[in-house]
C-alpha cells in the first residue's frame, strides 16, 4: 500500500493595522468639541439666565466701603480657591473671628420648611459652621418667634443639580421665592410661620446681614449668588406672620 504525504502550509498571521483616515479624525473631534462645549454651556446657561432673568429683580444694596477696604489685594471675590462649605471662609478679609465665633458652645437645633422650593424639615444647627451636614444660624443672632433676626446659611451650587434633601445643594434654587412666599420653623415644638417680604444682594464683605433689627420678628436666608459662584451674597428676609 502506497502513502502520500502532503505537508500542510501554514500561512504567517498578519496583523492588519486599519489606519484612521482624515474623515474619521474629523468626525471624533467635532465629537469632543460638542461634548465639551455642552458641558460649557450647562455652566453657563444658568447663570447667564439668573442674571436675566432675577438678579435685576434683586435691590442692591450699597455699601459705603471701597473695594480697596475689601481685601488687601482689591479682590472683593474672595479667595475662590478656599472651602466654601465652611461658613467662616464666607466672610472676606473682617478683622472679625468668624471662626472662634461660629465654633461657639451653642448646640441647639431646629427645623425649617420652605414649601414652594420642596424643602422639608431641612437642620439648621446653631454654634457651627459645616454647611455639607445641615444648614447654619449664626451665633448671636435672634431665636426664631424672638424680636430680631434669625440668620441662616445654605449652601448653594449650580440649579440644575438642586436637591431638596441635600445640604449642598439645598439653596440653589432660593433666589425663585418670592414675597409672600412661606418659611416655616419648628422651634421648640412651636411652628412659626414667616412671609417673605425682601430679597437683596450684598457683596461677600457686607456683614450688615447679620445685623439686628428690633421692629419686628425676622428669620433671613443667605447663599451666594448666583448659584454656583461666590460673587455676591443673596439675602431672604422674611417677616413673622400674624398669629
Amino acid at each position: 500500500m502506497a502513502y502520500v504525504y502532503l505537508k500542510s502550509s501554514h500561512s504567517p498571521k498578519t496583523h492588519i493595522r486599519k489606519n484612521i483616515s482624515q474623515g474619521q479624525k474629523r468626525i471624533i473631534a467635532i465629537i469632543f468639541f460638542s461634548f465639551g462645549s455642552i458641558l460649557l454651556l450647562s455652566v453657563i446657561a444658568p447663570i447667564v439666565q439668573f442674571q436675566l432673568e432675577y438678579s435685576s429683580k434683586f435691590g442692591q444694596m450699597i455699601n459705603p466701603l471701597s473695594a480697596a477696604h475689601y481685601n488687601r489685594s482689591g479682590n472683593i471675590l474672595g479667595d475662590l480657591t478656599a472651602d466654601y462649605t465652611q461658613l467662616s471662609n464666607w466672610f472676606v478679609d473682617t478683622s472679625v473671628n468668624q471662626e472662634n465665633i461660629l465654633n461657639s458652645s451653642e448646640s441647639q437645633q431646629y427645623e425649617i420648611s420652605i414649601p414652594t422650593l420642596k424643602v422639608s424639615d431641612a437642620i439648621v444647627k446653631i454654634g457651627s459652621q459645616d454647611l455639607k451636614n445641615n444648614l447654619i444660624q449664626y451665633p448671636q443672632t435672634a431665636l426664631p418667634g424672638q424680636v430680631g433676626s434669625a440668620v441662616v446659611f445654605g449652601h448653594s451650587v449650580l440649579p440644575q443639580f438642586f436637591n431638596p434633601k441635600s445640604y449642598l445643594t439645598i439653596f440653589s434654587t432660593l433666589y425663585r421665592l418670592k414675597t409672600g412666599d412661606e418659611i416655616l420653623v419648628k422651634y421648640d415644638n412651636i411652628d412659626y410661620k414667616y412671609l417673605v417680604e425682601e430679597m437683596y444682594e450684598v457683596q461677600p464683605t457686607d456683614l450688615s446681614v447679620l445685623e439686628q433689627r428690633f421692629d419686628g420678628r425676622y428669620f433671613t436666608l443667605v447663599t451666594c449668588s448666583p448659584p454656583g459662584t461666590y460673587l455676591r451674597r443673596l439675602v431672604i428676609r422674611a417677616r413673622l406672620a400674624d398669629f
